[in-house]
Parts: C-alpha cells; sequence; structure tokens
C-alpha cells in the first residue's frame, strides 16, 4: 500500500514553499502584535524564520513539521499573525501538531503499512486495500501522506481496522480544533509577587498545565525541590508554564527568596 508523492501532493509542496517565500518577503511590512493580544487558537510566527505555531489553550504554543500537516487544518496563510521574534521566543513550545484525524492516511518511509489517523495522534493501521478503499473511495491511494520516520514519536499506535465500520473518516473529521484534537485546556495560574506566591498549594488534575506569571517588581523563580524542574530566572512580567511529568506533590521554592518565604506546592492527582 505504498506510492510515491503525486502530482498533486508535490504541487502543494511548491505552492507551501511559495507562500512562505511570499509571507518572508513582506515581513518588513507585517504588522507585529503584541504578546498580551495572543488567544487560544491563534496561528502565530515570527520574522526571521518561516516556522507556524498554533497557539494552544494551554498557553504554549505547537509547530506544524510540514506543509501537508498544516493543509490538513487550513487552506491558506491568511490569519497568520506575525510577532517579533523576542515575544514568539517568550511563548514555550509544547510540542507538534499532528495530522488533523481523518483527512489522510499515513505511513512511515521505513514501514509498508498504512495508517488512519484519530484524536489524540492515534494511528490505527487499515487491515487490507480493500476497507481503505470503502473509507476513501476509489482514489484512496493518492491520500496517504509518507510520513518523516522524526515524526512517528508524536503518534501512538490503536487497534487495528480490519472491517470499514470500525472507522469513519467523517465522524474523524468533526475535531474541531488543535486545542480539541489534544485535549487542551487553560492553565491554573500561580501568580509571585514579592510576597510569596498567590497559591501556596494547588490540586491540579493529572495531564493539565500550572502557570507561574511574575507580577512582582523583583526576580524569582519555581523552582522543584530537588531541582526536577525549573523555570529559571523570572524577570518581571516573565511567564513559565509546566506539565508535570506524574502524579504525586511537588514542592518548589523560589531560589531569589528564603524558603520559608517562598514555598509552594502542586498535588497532581
Amino acid at each position: 500500500m505504498t506510492k510515491p508523492l503525486s502530482f498533486t501532493q508535490n504541487m502543494i509542496v511548491a505552492i507551501f514553499v511559495a507562500a512562505l517565500c511570499l509571507i518572508a518577503s513582506t515581513a518588513h511590512a507585517a504588522t507585529l502584535i503584541p504578546l498580551s493580544s495572543i488567544q487560544s487558537g491563534d496561528l502565530v510566527r515570527g520574522q526571521s524564520f518561516s516556522a507556524v505555531y498554533y497557539y494552544g489553550a494551554d498557553g504554549f504554543r505547537y509547530v506544524f513539521p510540514n506543509d501537508k500537516i498544516y493543509f490538513t487544518w487550513y487552506q491558506n496563510f491568511n490569519t497568520v499573525k506575525w510577532m517579533s521574534d523576542d515575544n514568539l521566543s517568550k511563548i514555550q513550545i509544547g510540542g507538534n501538531v499532528t495530522y488533523k484525524p481523518g483527512v489522510k492516511m499515513i505511513k512511515i518511509n521505513s514501514d509498508p503499512r498504512v495508517y488512519a489517523v484519530s484524536t489524540k495522534g492515534l494511528l490505527r493501521e487499515i487491515g487490507s486495500e480493500e476497507v481503505a478503499k470503502t473509507l476513501y473511495g476509489n482514489t484512496w491511494n493518492k491520500k496517504i501522506d509518507d510520513l518523516p520516520d522524526g515524526f512517528f514519536g508524536n503518534y501512538h499506535i490503536g487497534g487495528r481496522i480490519d472491517l470499514a465500520s470500525m472507522y469513519s473518516p467523517m465522524s474523524e473529521q468533526k475535531v474541531a480544533s488543535v486545542n480539541d484534537d489534544k485535549g487542551l485546556v487553560a492553565p491554573t495560574v500561580i501568580h509571585i509577587t514579592d510576597a510569596g506566591y498567590s497559591t501556596p498549594t494547588i490540586h491540579l488534575p493529572f495531564g493539565h498545565a500550572v502557570r507561574f506569571i511574575n507580577d512582582g517588581p523583583s526576580l524569582h523563580s519555581a523552582t522543584e525541590w530537588d531541582h526536577v524542574w525549573g523555570s529559571g530566572t523570572m524577570q518581571p512580567g516573565d511567564t513559565f508554564s509546566l506539565y508535570p511529568a506524574m502524579k504525586g506533590t511537588w514542592t518548589y521554592f523560589s531560589i531569589y527568596d528564603p524558603k520559608e518565604k517562598m514555598t509552594g506546592t502542586i498535588i497532581v492527582e
């Protein structure tokens, strides 16, 4: 079930590259938006590089690895917003955007198996050409994208599709956004001032993010007690976001303040 890139796919690649060149040529004419105006669901990019990012509800930015993935979500670049490189760098990278479910089938270069895509990067092997034809029509073999091996780690494997009734491309495509696809939600916010952390103890559902904001006039940090994770130096106005890696109790402090004054706890449940 392998195939070379079709003429249409090669044209899409060429259009994508041409569009990026056009965007780059108008860099100085683009209106740069302030960091404070970015909202969940925005498409953003910096001045120096052509990479486009999705700004997630969790406050992280997610990169589109290539043109093929981008065009399963969007038809053009009309809504991409420009930011200064400095402001873009202040938004932490959360990972890669994966294919929109249901739009394409994919395979990796070193493996002949073909997969359908479901939400949250779930790949389901298609059991036969007959199943693929039923799901995607007579031109099913033109709806397969080759995924570089290096991006395969963004996905995980689910159950094999042996019957067409086990998967519906149209139903899968109903996912409205990258936020919905990845299950991204707004983070729990902890404000830092010279008086301490706004909420010294929080309960956080596993898989949710926490965001620290330095609202004080001084240097502070959010540093895990055993230095497992940490924000580094946080200037006034800086932010730091984190997905705790496992359930349990995480204690943190500020390296610029006495521990008895600046200590907090995150209980991940």
